[in-house]
């Protein structure tokens, strides 16, 4: 029995149904709710009190863009938000000052003011394609970090004991394993705990990999004397691949500022196991709707019939509505071997061009030699014909190139 479903049979029955209902949204996907227990009753005394829970995610601006696999988090404040809940977007712009030690096997290497700030432009213009921008309170934790000061840093450092951080699994495995662990990185998870401190939250969501640092916010919050907050973490997205988690260094990513033939063309590239688990993590759809496709697909509804909706409701939401019916046509198009209306054009000079030559100046190849290679593997086409001769030279005139099924090119060669 998992923990949420060991807390749900101590939990009172029946709830209310505003109750049971905000509950079901809370678990939906979510690796841990802790305490349930404690959740529900901040629920009903929202529910008693018209007042809304203040509902806290923070993210520390470490690059210039987000990609899906950080919108699973956001797609549950947006949830949340849609029950009537106070959602709060923390931009981490002092605690990026210090580096995010979870889950690394060495000292993070922090960043400075100027990245921080160029990241923190782009990070919550980004969140808003999520969230409602209109009901998001938009804070960052240098408003209250830095006028702490060093008597403030010192105070809060004696609200935890080394002991208990030396707890913490990477810093536990760094320190037995011989790896140097810097005394800034103590102070992060102590910065991120008091982050809710100044917020009064009463929920702080993050990936599993958050769960100290969540935890830190109890312990803090308590030592001010407040109400602790519930913790929810959700589950790192696989990527593409299905195996690793989304991750730009491993490019098996979808970025959310792609555009939308690509993004449609990337969600009908995963397969059919994994598109379940994003229906469940990224979908707005009900789970009774998913469970509805899930059934067609059972009785026979062809599964890419299921991928297309998924895809669809990604690039809409990142895009809208005419564009990811859009990128579904130029997908059609490219899989019948057709060519896209829109496509990249260029002029080149030096007819007669050989076809390789051609292919590298044109950015379809990165050289002729790997273009003699596409070649040979039938990948390259030329004005939707195949071609198979490498010494091909081509005359004056303009051709449409085409290297696999979504690289292409109109060349006008004089």
């Amino acid at each position: 029995m998992s923990s949420n479903e060991s807390q749900a049979a101590k939990l009172p029955q029946p709830l209310n149904d505003t109750v049971a209902e905000a509950l079901a949204v809370s678990l939906r996907g979510c690796e841990e709710l802790l305490p349930q227990g404690e959740w529900v009753a901040k629920l009903n005394q929202s529910f008693k009190t018209g007042k809304p829970l203040r509902i806290k995610l923070g993210l520390d601006p470490t690059a210039p863009d987000i990609h899906i696999g950080h919108t699973v988090v956001l797609n549950k404040m947006r949830q949340l938000q849609n029950l009537g809940h106070q959602v709060i977007f923390l931009i981490g712009d002092f605690t990026s000052l210090i580096g995010d030690p979870s889950g690394r096997n060495s000292t993070r290497p922090p960043l400075t003011k100027e990245q921080i700030q160029v990241n923190a432009q782009t990070y919550y213009q980004q969140a808003a394609m999520v969230l409602d921008p209109e009901k998001t309170e938009i804070r960052y934790n240098s408003e209250w970090s830095e006028p702490l000061g060093a008597r403030g840093m010192i105070e809060l450092s004696a609200k935890y004991t080394v002991a208990r951080m030396m707890e913490r699994d990477d810093f536990h495995k760094r320190f037995h394993g011989g790896e140097s662990i810097s005394v800034h990185e103590f102070l992060y998870p102590l910065m991120q705990g008091y982050d809710s401190v100044a917020l009064h939250a009463d929920l702080e969501l993050g990936g599993t990999d958050q769960k100290f640092n969540l935890l830190m916010g109890r312990h803090l919050q308590q030592e001010y004397g407040q109400e602790p907050q519930c913790i929810l973490t959700m589950p790192l997205l696989e990527g593409l691949d299905g195996v690793d988690k989304m991750s730009k260094s491993k490019n098996n990513y979808i970025g959310i500022s792609e555009d939308a033939n690509t993004m449609f063309a990337k969600v009908l590239s995963i397969s059919d196991v994994l598109m379940w688990r994003w229906f469940t993590l990224l979908s707005f759809r009900s789970e009774a709707e998913i469970a509805g496709i899930q059934a067609q697909v059972a009785n026979g509804m062809n599964p890419r019939d299921a991928k297309v909706m998924l895809a669809k409701e990604i690039t809409a939401r990142f895009h809208n509505a005419a564009a990811a019916d859009a990128a579904e046509q130029d997908f059609v198009n490219r899989s019948k071997g057709g060519i896209p209306d829109d496509i990249p054009a260029c002029m080149l000079q030096g007819a007669p061009m050989g076809i390789g030559a051609l292919l590298k100046a044109s950015n379809l190849a990165p050289s002729s030699s790997e273009a003699g290679r596409l070649i040979e593997g039938g990948g390259v086409r030329i004005d939707s014909v195949v071609v198979s001769d490498k010494a091909l030279k081509l005359a004056a005139g303009t051709y449409v190139l085409q290297v696999g099924k979504r690289k292409f090119s109109r060349v006008t060669l004089t």
